[in-house]
C-alpha cells in the first residue's frame, strides 16, 4: 500500500500529514522546528512504508535539505494549488495546520503523477544561487543608502551631488569625509582640489579646475543647526555606503571564483550582451537539472517570458504571467535591455512591439523570449552558442 505525506511548514513548527492509498489519514502529527523535532520527524516519514514522497509548499530551506538528505521524494508545490484543493474536501473557508497538511498529502495522492520531484542542486550551484541572492540583496540595500545620502547631501550641500559621476563613488565618499559642510567645501580651490585628486587616486578625464568651478557654482547652504544635523547624518551614511561598496566587490570576486569551476558557465558566457551578474543569476536561477524544462515553453513560463491567454466565449485577453520566478524575469529583463541595444535582430523585435502598442517591459520579455528559446537549446545540447547556428528567429 503506497503512502503519501504532506508538510505545511513553519518557522516554529511543522505539521506533517501521511495518508494511505485511498485517502485515509494514517497520522497527522506537530513537530517542532528544532534538531529534535526534525529528527522526530524523519524517524515518523520512515515508520511509514511505500512513501512515494513528501508535498511541501516551498523548494529550499533547512527543512528540504533534510529531507532530501534522508532520501525523500520532495515535491514542491504552489500555495495556490494547495488553496484550490481545499474547495475538494470542504465548502467552508477554514485553515489551520492540520487541515492544510492533510491536503498537501491528499494532493499528492491524486496529481503526484503529473509533477517531477525536486533534484537537489549541487555544492556548487547551491552556493552560487545563495551568493548571488544575497548580491541581489546587498545591491538593493546600495541602492536605498544612496538615495538616502543624495537627499541628505541636497538638503544641506547639494554641491557634492553633481561634483562627480555619482554619489556612490569612492572618491566622493572620501570628498564628503574632508569637506563634509558647505563652509569647508568654500576653502576649495584649483589647488586644492588637485592635491585632493592625487591623494585619492581619482582617475576621471575632468581636471581638477573644472571640477573647483563646479563645486563653487553649487555651493549653497543651509542654517546653522540644519548643516550640523544633515552633516552628522552624511558621515553616517557614507559610512554605510563605503561598507556596502567594499561587500558587493567582495560578492563579485566570489562570483568570479564560482563560475570559473562551474560547467554551465562556458555556455551562458557564449551568449552577447552576457556578463558576470548576468551569467551568475541565469545558472542559478535555471538551475542545474535539464528535465525540469523539458521544452522551451516549461523554461519562458519559468521566467515570466511567456504571456497567459484568457479566452472565454467572445473574449480573448492576454497578460503578463505573474506565476513565475521573478529573479529570473528580471534578470532576462535586464539582459534583453542591453540585446536591444546592440542585436539588430532584437532591435527590430523591441520597435515593432512598441510599434503594436506594447508597453516598455512587454516589448522587452518579447525580446527576452527569443533568446531564452537559444539558450535553452544551447542548455539542453551542453553547446555553445554559434551565431552562425543559433539565431533568434526573425520577427516577421
Amino acid at each position: 500500500m503506497a503512502t503519501f505525506a504532506g508538510i505545511d511548514w513553519g518557522g516554529a513548527h511543522h505539521q506533517a500529514a501521511v495518508v494511505d492509498d485511498i485517502g485515509r489519514e494514517l497520522t497527522n502529527q506537530r513537530f517542532a522546528h528544532d534538531r529534535a523535532g526534525i529528527d522526530e520527524l524523519v524517524v515518523v516519514l520512515r515508520g511509514h512504508d511505500e512513501l512515494v514522497g513528501v508535498t511541501i509548499e516551498r523548494s529550499e530551506g533547512l527543512l528540504v535539505e533534510r529531507l532530501h538528505s534522508e532520501g525523500f521524494a520532495v515535491f514542491p508545490v504552489s500555495p495556490r494549488v494547495s488553496a484550490a484543493a481545499r474547495e475538494r474536501h470542504q465548502a467552508a473557508v477554514r485553515k489551520n495546520d492540520r487541515f492544510d497538511a492533510f491536503v498537501l498529502a491528499d494532493l499528492m495522492r491524486t496529481d503526484s503523477w503529473r509533477w517531477r520531484p525536486l533534484s537537489p542542486a549541487s555544492a556548487l550551484g547551491a552556493e552560487l544561487r545563495a551568493v548571488t541572492r544575497h548580491r541581489r540583496q546587498c545591491v538593493e540595500n546600495q541602492i536605498t543608502v544612496e538615495a538616502q545620502l543624495r537627499e541628505t547631501l541636497i538638503a544641506y550641500h547639494p554641491s557634492v551631488t553633481g561634483l562627480f559621476s555619482s554619489v556612490d563613488r569612492d572618491v566622493t565618499l572620501a570628498f564628503l569625509r574632508d569637506y563634509p559642510t558647505p563652509a569647508a567645501a568654500g576653502r576649495v580651490g584649483e589647488a586644492r582640489m588637485a592635491g585632493f585628486c592625487r591623494r585619492t587616486g581619482y582617475s576621471g578625464r575632468v581636471p581638477p579646475a573644472v571640477l573647483a568651478e563646479r563645486l563653487r557654482t553649487n555651493l549653497l547652504t543651509a542654517a546653522e543647526g540644519s548643516v550640523a544635523g544633515h552633516s552628522y547624518a552624511a558621515l553616517a551614511l557614507a559610512d554605510q555606503l563605503e561598507l556596502l561598496n567594499n561587500q558587493l566587490r567582495s560578492y563579485n570576486r566570489r562570483l568570479d571564483e564560482l563560475l570559473a569551476d562551474h560547467p554551465d558557465h562556458q555556455i551562458i558566457d557564449s551568449f552577447p550582451a552576457v556578463g558576470r551578474v548576468t551569467a551568475a543569476e541565469l545558472i542559478s536561477e535555471i538551475g542545474e537539472d535539464r528535465g525540469r524544462y523539458p521544452t522551451a515553453q516549461a523554461l519562458l513560463a519559468e521566467a515570466g517570458a511567456a504571456p497567459v491567454t484568457l479566452s472565454s466565449g467572445k473574449i480573448e485577453r492576454v497578460r503578463i504571467r505573474r506565476a513565475c520566478n521573478r529573479r529570473l524575469r528580471a534578470t532576462t529583463t535586464s539582459w534583453a535591455y542591453v540585446l536591444k541595444r546592440i542585436d539588430p535582430i532584437s532591435a527590430d523585435r523591441y520597435a515593432r512591439a512598441c510599434q503594436r502598442g506594447a508597453t516598455k517591459h512587454t516589448a522587452l520579455r518579447a525580446v527576452a523570449s527569443s533568446w531564452m528559446r537559444v539558450l535553452w537549446r544551447c542548455w539542453q545540447d551542453r553547446t555553445l552558442y554559434d551565431p552562425a547556428i543559433h539565431r533568434p528567429q526573425t520577427p516577421r
